[in-house]
């Protein structure tokens, strides 16, 4: 219900982003190489051509960042292997960012990044939620167990004398024995 949304517009903001990182960082090496001036005795064509690289370069991971978001949002299934470690790194780039960019930019920019930290932590929360249930939700069942016997089912895995419920939350674990009775 809402995993597929979440992936879908958390693969838009990270495309958006993609585009303006690279223009911001392409348009200050145009100023830089303008301007033709030196910092701390750099050249101005090395740091002119060092910042449209790096606008290409982190334009390039935010955009394949993004296209891991669009694919785990079309296929509906859990980032796994190399995207999911895209969308981990891109997790960490938007925390550091952030604390970079609340005391350079403003709260504005803060709020920017968090949100979009917020975004990729989401996507992985529903999907390991949904993988968790889908996983539970297919135990194997014995030969003689019918199509409704999981974990917690009269007479599936893990149910205790029929009562319907493995202690109640379906986690496996028994319920305390019943107090002996005096009589």
């Amino acid at each position: 219900m809402i995993r597929r949304p979440v992936a879908f517009v958390t693969a838009i903001v990270l495309f958006v982003e993609a585009v303006g990182i690279a223009w911001v960082n392409w348009f200050m090496g145009v100023v830089v190489d303008r301007q033709d001036m030196s910092l701390a005795g750099l050249d101005p064509d090395v740091m002119s051509t060092s910042s449209k690289v790096a606008g290409l370069v982190f334009g390039l991971y935010f955009a394949l960042c993004g296209f891991t978001a669009l694919r785990v949002g079309l296929r509906d299934r859990a980032p796994a292997g190399l995207g999911r470690i895209l969308l981990i790194s891109a997790a960490v780039v938007h925390a550091l960012l952030g604390a970079f960019a609340v005391g350079l930019v403003g709260w504005g920019a803060f709020a920017f990044t968090m949100v979009v930290l917020g975004l990729i932590v989401l996507i992985f929360m529903t999907y390991d939620r949904l993988e968790a249930t889908r996983s539970d939700a297919k135990p194997d069942a014995g030969p003689d167990a019918g199509p409704d016997a999981g974990p917690g089912s009269p007479g599936g895995p893990g149910s205790v004398g029929g009562s319907g419920s493995a202690g109640g939350s379906g986690d496996g674990v028994l319920p305390p024995p019943p107090a002996p009775s005096v009589s």
